[in-house]
């Protein structure tokens, strides 16, 4: 069974930090591009950011560069997202992504929530 499971989401200050996980497991993580998404109440979903399969390259949403790190440990079958000088627009759930061709993989996603 294909599983992309999220965890690290919860609800932290403004300025703080948090660290999101996606677990992979039942498919060959390391052949797939992996992203994270994000969606707040009343928008649509966004692409935050994209790491290659190798972790060579990466990509960020304008609104994020510099905040946050997308990561990847192909032999934990990982991808992370760290996040740093969280602002209240970043609260949404955010989702991990994985994609090889045409074959795409969601997780369920976690709730980040930044509130003082």
């Amino acid at each position: 069974q294909v599983q992309l499971v999220e965890s690290g989401g919860g609800l932290v200050q403004p300025g703080g930090s948090l660290k999101l996980s996606c677990e992979a497991s039942g498919f060959t993580f390391s052949n797939y591009a992996m992203r994270w998404y994000r969606q707040a109440p009343g928008k649509e979903r966004e692409l935050v950011a994209a790491i290659s399969i190798f972790g060579r390259s990466t990509n960020y949403a304008d609104s994020v560069k510099g905040r946050f790190t997308i990561s990847r440990d192909n032999a934990k079958n990982t991808v992370y997202l760290q996040m740093s000088s969280l602002k209240p627009e970043d609260t949404a759930v955010y989702y991990c992504y994985g994609q090889l061709g045409l074959t795409k993989y969601w997780g369920q996603g976690t709730q980040v929530t930044v509130s003082s």
